[in-house]
């Protein structure tokens, strides 16, 4: 097959596999750690708070930093058949949020300790590493599973399962007693939401890419004078941490994995999509052999630094689509950037006092920022549900899907007296929704809007 180049618009300032001095380098890796610093540590914000992880949560934060150095150096340098080889950010996951949250409340609800739901999850993430690596060699014989219909449904409902928690700690978060949803903590959230708002239609590409760290800021600083800042617990823990392999341990549940097993399929498609944006902004081949080494090599990585992440106690990381941005921005597409984008990284995960900064943030702050992230996911689903028509067949695949998802996520009880195992695969909305749009996908034959082209979908009440 031909390779086929593409020229991004403008002009690139350095490409993939130019050089530039370390003053150039240094400026465009902090501006992509600027872009992405929130992006990686606010899955473990909202893990930890939803947890009840308390004490462990600077360290947890510390680890997810560290380790994204090491899988974006990984991603960068291509070594050997892993990586893309590509400047490519990677980052703590928003898509496991769901799964691993209804993992660690599955764990908590048995009694278990914090050390026990940090085992159960980081266990399930290590055995799950090993679909993406698996599915990186198959990637381009799965158009037939895992469609677009699929992805988009699936994509979907993570962002709108999520909203309840961003929505949760928007009002005060758990645990937050009498003071949830009290008028101060609806406002700041709504602060934030509008500071992003505002900073997200400047004219600047810099203030556009930053404008959740902005909201962020923003809202911290508001918060201070209500006394909603308890700056006595900065940096209370220890000032240096070194990395520890499975400081607490791993477990396993056959229940709860499947859930996150699916969630891995699902990165290994996002994962495509962002290298192949990638690849066209930074005027590499998107088709070919080239192409296609690049795509496998990149999902390869994805698997193998999720197992890495689960072995250094810090949660699965992917490819981090913002960071397209920067490149696009900056005119820097060098792989060598990724370089000093690691080293920066891993350097500021020795540091847990970073992550005790980061639980200063009140959550009404913190839930007004992930409201519109969460937000954002569902509407990366929706997009990618509109590249199709959306004849009968999809109509259908997509309804039951959604009904079925948030169906389970709206009325949790409906499935308590079913088996154990069945109870804890179908009581995720991700996996029930995601096997769902499979199993229609693959038992609806695609001609079937065809077969009596008379007939119209029954008009809904708002038609």
């Amino acid at each position: 097959m031909t390779e086929v180049k593409y020229t991004p618009p403008g002009h690139l300032i350095y490409g993939l596999d130019d050089t530039p001095p370390p003053g150039p380098a240094i400026l465009a890796a902090i501006q992509h750690i600027l872009a992405s610093i929130v992006g990686i540590v606010t899955p473990t914000l909202v893990i930890g708070g939803a947890l009840g992880l308390g004490e462990y949560v600077p360290y947890l934060i510390a680890m997810s930093l560290f380790v994204s150095g090491v899988a974006t150096f990984i991603q960068c340098r291509r070594i050997g058949p892993v990586g893309s080889g590509l400047l490519s950010l990677q980052g703590t996951s928003f898509a496991f949020l769901g799964s691993i949250l209804a993992a660690g409340f599955a764990v908590k609800g048995r009694g278990g300790t914090p050390e026990d739901i940090l085992a159960m999850i980081f266990g399930l993430c290590l055995v799950g590493c090993v679909v993406e690596i698996v599915l990186s060699q198959f990637i381009d014989k799965l158009s037939r599973i895992v469609t677009p219909t699929v992805t988009g449904i699936v994509i979907t409902v993570i962002g709108l399962s999520l909203v309840k928690v961003g929505f949760t700690d928007f009002a005060g978060g758990f645990g937050a007693g009498e003071s949830f949803g009290a008028p101060i903590n609806l406002v700041l959230g709504g602060i934030v939401v509008a500071t992003i708002i505002f900073t997200t239609f400047q004219g600047h590409p810099m203030l556009r890419i930053s404008a959740i760290m902005v909201g962020l800021i923003v809202g911290f600083l508001v918060s201070i004078p209500f006394g909603m800042v308890n700056f006595s617990a900065f940096g209370a823990g220890p000032l240096v941490a070194l990395p520890v392999p499975f400081r607490f341990g791993i477990d396993f549940d056959l229940g709860l994995f499947i859930a996150i097993a699916f969630i891995y399929l699902i990165t290994a498609i996002e994962t495509t999509g962002d290298l192949t944006a990638n690849s066209v902004i930074s005027g590499q081949p998107v088709m070919g052999p080239l192409y296609m080494k690049r795509i496998k090599g990149g999902i390869l990585a994805d698997g193998i630094n999720s197992g890495i992440a689960a072995i250094f106690n810090t949660f699965p990381n992917t490819t981090f689509s913002q960071n397209n941005g920067v490149i696009q921005m900056t005119g820097v597409a060098s792989r060598h950037v990724g370089y000093y984008i690691a080293a920066i990284l891993v350097l500021l995960g020795f540091f847990p006092v970073i992550g005790s900064a980061f639980l200063l943030i009140p959550k009404p702050v913190l839930g007004g920022a992930t409201l519109v992230l969460f937000g954002t996911i569902a509407v990366a689903g929706i997009r990618i549900l509109a590249t199709e028509e959306i004849d009968r067949r999809r109509v259908y695949i997509m309804a039951i899907s959604f009904g079925l998802g948030l169906g389970v996520t709206l009325v949790p009880d409906a499935t308590q007296n079913l088996p154990e195992l069945v109870r804890q695969v179908i009581a995720t909305p991700i996996t029930l929704s995601g096997l769902s749009a499979i199993i229609l996908s693959l038992v609806i034959p695609e001609t079937a809007d065809h077969d009596t082209p008379s007939e119209e979908p029954a008009a809904t009440p708002a038609e």
